[in-house]
């Protein structure tokens, strides 16, 4: 009997807001929500951008300290909070956009045969001195140069950045302020933000839920694409002497892409299982849900922790994307829109007419578990994932182009469905949750995958979403983003419209399917399908079935006194969910940040030729059940 893989938890954060309990979902289908959600929705926003904070028992304005309720913030804050959340124009905390720092070079000539002079500080002299060069010591620290050609330099400059828009997290959202950050790098902070809020979600005892299961049955499965890129990771490590700055003791280690993994491990779970990274492009967090998906399934683990992160807002990433043409920027805006005023909010526009993709940031981690263990603790389940499928492109001319392997992965994913649920949950209660870069050329290439296999499984009206569009390409957590999408979906029967264009471009080929402009309700979905289209033919789709559906599924599988059991420990995780929903709406989120805390003595480590005791975990490690070679032994 293969194991099930559900999807018990959810956190993170990206443009659009916090994860959990869907708020990022609600700020997109804003004007769709009743007014309880969408009061929810702003209280959430309000104290996540630092607007509003918790006091005492009461709720207080930042700016004056004023007491403010919970029903006067949206008319009071809402075009602030709205202005500050999804795309929009790259704020000062990451660079200015208008006058973008770099360095330019100069050659310096003299104006006569002899070359031109300047004093210095002895300590500045390059080394080695140029032998062309005459130097005289004026002092003991100071001394004159004679050059007698030319002097090439470099000096601080500034340009207008034709790259203006992206998917930032909400203005104000500071998480390094959470917990003692340590001059982390803001991708590596949003990771710690973001699996506190997926554990949080779960609304589970977490030590009670490491202590369910073997200690190796644990596994977290996470990574970046370009690493930590600011100034504290990757970034400040390759600049540094470019900038006469010295490096650091951390830059190196803190920008490697394996370190959303190796913190979640670290300083939130306390994992000691598998630990797994894979980049795999725009498909990265697919990758690592589909590795966790397959241990599940063969029994390796029984809980994953999935993740992925990029917070890679610097000059020098967007540049890289924009000189090769990716990025919409704003003469391409302006010729679309034939004017000189450029809507921020609208420079991404899957399938309709665009420019190029608008790059964001984000952290996605989701929780998933085996049928069996799940039910036994009482999860909540919010949907299962029954496979992921990977495929590539083959032989290539070139390498970011796309190319046959996500009609493979599509295909699959949709047979998997139909033979799973059946034709007519596939044919009626399925919809995409397409990568929809907001590219010329992605609009004709992923639209004309959805409409074969659409004509192959005789499916009309296929049913498109893009998240794209709101909170832009987080590149390695992007498929998190579309599973947060999903889940939204199923949650709330609201399908997301793609609102940033006015109508599906002339060459998408959409005859079977149903691409709109506007948010609209919609009935029960079964079947979400997940699909990726990264650079170098990293192409990944997953299907992805709703609670409902996975609920048909286990009624197969499992007995009604199963179910009794446990319906009445899944009241207890709900009472725990909502009062976690309503201290994170208040913005007491108290971040998991586990530094030196319950460090394992290893000396205390027992080990037998049969098991393995570990101090700390109350099941051992079995090293009896580890051969899969038994017919050759």
């Amino acid at each position: 009997m293969t194991a099930l893989p559900l999807i018990v938890g959810m956190g993170g954060i990206n443009a659009a807001g916090r994860t959990s309990f869907h708020q990022g979902f609600r700020r997109i289908v804003l004007d769709k929500l009743t007014q309880k959600a969408r009061q929810e929705t702003f209280l959430g926003l309000a104290t996540l951008m630092n607007l509003v904070s918790y006091k005492d028992g009461t709720l207080v304005l930042q700016a004056d300290g004023s007491v403010i309720s919970a029903d006067q913030i949206e008319a009071l804050l809402g075009e602030q909070i709205k202005a500050g959340t999804l795309i929009r124009k790259i704020e000062s905390n990451h660079f200015d956009v208008d006058a973008t720092h770099w360095q330019q070079k100069l050659t310096i000539k003299g104006h006569d045969a002899e070359g031109f002079k300047f004093t210095c500080r002895k300590r500045d002299l390059p080394s080695p001195v140029p032998s062309s060069w005459t130097v005289e010591e004026l002092d003991s620290k100071t001394v004159s140069v004679q050059v007698p050609d030319q002097l090439d330099v470099k000096h601080d400059s500034y340009r207008d950045n034709p790259i203006k828009a992206a998917g930032q997290f909400p203005t104000g959202f500071e998480p390094a302020k959470m917990y003692n950050s340590r001059y982390q790098p803001r991708g590596l902070q949003a990771t710690i933000f973001a699996a506190t809020d997926a554990v949080r979600s779960t609304g589970l005892d977490w030590h009670q839920v490491m202590n369910s299961v073997r200690p190796d049955q644990i596994g977290t499965y996470s990574a970046s694409i370009a690493g930590q890129m600011n100034d504290e990771g990757f970034g400040g490590l390759v600049r540094a002497r470019m900038k006469g700055e010295r490096v650091s003791t951390k830059q190196l280690a803190l920008g490697l892409n394996t370190m959303s993994t190796d913190f979640i491990n670290a300083y939130v779970t306390g994992n000691v299982g598998t630990t797994f990274t894979a980049s795999g492009a725009c498909a990265t967090f697919l990758y690592n849900l589909r590795a966790a998906v397959n241990d599940i399934q063969a029994g390796r683990t029984r809980i994953a922790i999935v993740a992925s992160v990029e917070c890679a807002l610097t000059p020098e990433v967007i540049e890289g994307f924009g000189t090769m043409g990716a990025l919409a920027n704003e003469d391409g805006l302006k010729k679309l829109d034939n004017t000189e005023q450029v809507d921020y909010r609208r420079t991404s526009r899957p399938f309709g007419e665009n420019c190029g993709f608008t790059i964001g940031e984000g952290a996605q981690v989701a929780i998933l578990m085996d049928d069996e263990l799940a039910l036994s603790l009482g999860a909540e389940i919010m949907g299962s994932v029954v496979d992921v499928f990977v495929n590539a492109d083959g032989i290539k001319k070139s390498i970011t182009a796309p190319g046959p392997g996500n009609y493979i992965t599509m295909a699959k994913s949709v047979a998997l469905a139909e033979q799973i649920a059946g034709r007519e949950a596939l044919q009626t209660r399925s919809f995409i949750l397409a990568h929809g870069s907001s590219t010329p050329q992605n609009r004709v290439t992923e639209s004309l995958i959805y409409h074969k296999v659409a004509q192959a499984f005789s499916i009309n009206g296929w049913k498109v979403a893009a998240p794209k569009a709101y909170v832009g390409h987080t590149i390695a957590p992007a498929s998190g983003d579309q599973l947060a999408m999903a889940l939204g979906v199923f949650s709330h029967n609201i399908m997301p419209g793609i609102t940033t264009i006015d109508k599906v471009a002339d060459d998408v080929y959409s005859d079977h399917l149903d691409i709109r402009t506007e948010h609209y309700e919609c009935d029960d979905m079964d079947i979400a399908f997940i699909n990726s289209k990264g650079f170098g033919g990293n192409n990944a789709t997953a299907t992805v079935f709703s609670p409902k559906q996975t609920m048909r599924l286990l009624e197969k599988r499992y007995s009604e006194g199963v179910f009794t059991e446990y319906q009445n420990k899944l009241s207890n995780t709900k009472q725990a969910q909502a009062q976690y929903q309503h201290a994170a709406d208040l913005g007491q989120y108290e971040l998991i940040y586990r530094f030196g805390e319950g460090q394992i003595d290893e000396s205390g480590l027992l080990i037998s030729k049969d098991s393995l005791t570990i101090p700390g975990f109350e099941q051992t490690i079995s090293l009896t059940e580890i051969n899969q070679y038994t017919d050759l032994s």
